[in-house]
């Protein structure tokens, strides 16, 4: 079954006038095609321009929540997606507003319950009317009944392309799937991939330069908070938590005035491996959007300073504004690559290095397509230099803490080995790996090294 008419016009010529009819108010589908059909562009993604679509602010509550979890699930399952589209329509390529209802509707039959099947045939049907293709509407209609009729086989028949095929099945690309065989048992393969497709949890880490975790729970139950301790061995009890309900962030008091920072449990490792005191001078060498930063300053309790800098001094306003709401007043912004001459050193330097981050690729939905195989060994080049050129800020006795957000070893181990080959000066504390597959946390790496008094 295929859809081959051309494309539709733009309206009706009647008396000689073209006929124009008012758009109907957005829809949580309409809303998601539009996102489908943007142009991706590099540096942006997803999750911080999706309040930026047209039509999405003025949907409900209820609505915009419907409207994420199609728009990020259809992401996650693109490629196994499209293979179901296409065993279906003889393998023919579909035009993009029709390729992107089928694929909302094939997401929302196999992988959502809250919305009935006929609603969500209908909703496909009626959305490409509207959009003018009305000549393809008994298309799609077609298309979506016959997986309605068939949905436990087409279950069964993804579940096996995902053992046959996992890069397909797991809609990744081959080369970064292949690159994991090489290192992890089928198991692990398959639980890694499941990982990055499943939606992540919305975790908090209680700020602690305005309220404590008790203030704040209780807060929370005021405001229609529910909120689950998250235990792990690098951060202190009572410090982070997943908010399993929630309304939206920024309706809250407790958010607007800073009592609580979204943070992965992830990332808070780096920052106890660093363990900044009181009084020191940090350096934050790649800051941006400040959450190691503002983590430093809670632990320094807003003594000595952190020089926060980053290679985009836009993206330093970022920090500036999530410093103001959280209270941390020790924080200096420094775009300046030369961090005011070679003459200044610190206690401690934190490089939070610019990596592949495949270790949260269930965060950055669209990363996977956008990373490509050779920039792997490139990405390794620039951190080797990065970590040069930050221990050459630490005093002597010093600390330094290289950390990334990727699970590949060139950038992790690699690029450690071979500083502490060229540097004899500096000895190695400890290092750690967070790995989704046996640590439920989101992907990462970092290594204490220690410069010599």
């Amino acid at each position: 079954m295929t859809s081959n008419s051309s494309e539709p016009g733009k309206g009706t010529a009647t008396g000689g006038r073209t006929a124009t009819r008012p758009l109907p108010p957005p829809t949580a589908r309409s809303v998601v095609l539009e996102i489908l059909l943007q142009r991706e562009e590099p540096g942006d993604f997803l999750e911080h321009r999706l309040d930026r679509i047209p039509g999405m602010l003025s949907l409900s509550e209820g609505d915009r929540r419907l409207a994420r979890e199609i728009a990020f699930g259809v992401l996650r399952n693109r490629s196994a997606l499209d293979h179901m589209i296409s065993s279906r329509t003889d393998g023919r390529p579909q035009r993009p507003v029709l390729r992107g209802i089928l694929q909302m509707g094939v997401y929302q039959l196999l992988f959502l319950d809250r919305v009935p099947d006929h609603a969500v045939v209908n909703e496909a049907v009626v959305l490409a009317r509207l959009r003018g293709f009305s000549a393809q509407s008994g298309f799609v209609n077609a298309v979506l009944r016959g997986i309605t009729r068939e949905k436990d086989a087409c279950r069964h028949a993804l579940h096996a392309l995902r053992t046959q095929d996992a890069a397909l099945g797991w809609s990744h690309p081959n080369w970064l799937v292949q690159r994991w065989v090489g290192v992890l048992s089928d198991g692990d393969l398959q639980r890694l991939l499941a990982w990055n497709n499943a939606a992540p949890p919305t975790i908090a880490r209680v700020n602690r330069l305005r309220t404590t975790a008790q203030a704040l729970m209780a807060r929370w139950q005021v405001e229609g908070v529910e909120a689950t301790p998250v235990q792990v061995d690098w951060a202190d009890p009572d410090t982070i938590f997943s908010l399993t309900r929630h309304p939206a962030l920024e309706s809250l008091g407790s958010f607007r005035e800073g009592g609580f920072y979204i943070q992965d449990p992830s990332t808070l490792m780096a920052v106890q491996l660093l363990d900044p005191q009181p009084g020191e001078r940090v350096l934050d060498l790649c800051s941006a959007p400040g959450g190691k930063a503002l983590a430093i300053a809670e632990r320094m309790q807003n003594t000595g300073c952190i020089v926060a800098h980053d290679s985009h001094a836009g993206r330093l306003e970022l920090v500036r504004e999530n410093a103001q709401r959280l209270g941390a007043t020790g924080i200096e912004l420094q775009p300046n690559p030369e961090l005011g001459g070679p003459e200044v050193r610190f206690d401690r330097v934190l490089v939070d290095a610019p990596c592949s981050n495949t270790g949260v690729l269930r965060r950055r939905i669209e990363l996977r397509w956008r990373i490509q195989p050779e920039e792997i060994n490139r990405l390794a080049a620039e951190q080797a230099k990065l970590l040069h050129r930050a221990a050459e800020r630490v005093r002597p006795g010093g600390v330094l803490v290289y950390s990334t957000c990727s699970l590949e070893p060139e950038e992790n181990d690699h690029v450690v080995d071979a500083f502490l080959r060229d540097h004899p000066e500096w000895t190695q504390v400890v290092r750690r790996t967070l790995h989704p597959v046996q640590t439920p946390v989101d992907g990462a790496f970092a290594a204490k090294l220690l410069r010599a008094a």
